[in-house]
């Protein structure tokens, strides 16, 4: 990586190494990775969760986020198709967003740790959002070699 104007060279070293962007990756979806784990091991809970929330039948909405959570966090991490790994695991956090975070139908404290959770995850879709547009440009310079 050649350092651009005004990137500290140090700065640039890091960002040259090798395994910072699957470490990254693999960061990124986590919580995903985790919430997918923890919904495996413990369905019925899993299913009271999708309830709690309203989303009916429960247990296909619990089946389906497990399906995301899991498929979708290990297609970011390898980096295969990571438009539908991060397309996937962003739809579902948009309908978290709308569901566990309806900052709009709460007051006081309620309301304020609804906003903040609401736009935290506003701010991982994008983050998905960057990931698959440097996968997109890795991908493209790939084919363009050939």
């Amino acid at each position: 990586m050649h350092a651009k104007a005004g990137t500290p060279r140090w700065i640039a070293a890091i960002l040259s190494w090798p395994w910072l962007l699957p470490i990254a990756r693999g960061a990124l979806v986590s919580a995903f990775l985790i919430g997918g784990i923890q919904k495996l091991a413990d369905f019925p809970a899993a299913v009271a969760e999708q309830a709690h929330f309203g989303l009916q039948p429960a247990w296909l909405w619990a089946v389906a986020a497990i399906v995301v959570e899991l498929g979708g966090s290990l297609l970011v991490i390898a980096n295969r198709c990571v438009w539908l790994g991060a397309g996937g695991l962003g739809v579902l956090t948009f309908v978290a967003m709308l569901t566990a975070n309806a900052f709009w139908l709460s007051t006081g404290h309620e309301r304020f740790m609804a906003i903040n959770a609401f736009f935290e995850h506003l701010g991982l879709i994008a983050g998905l959002v960057v990931v698959t547009i440097c996968a997109e440009k890795t991908q493209s310079r790939r084919i363009s070699e050939f």
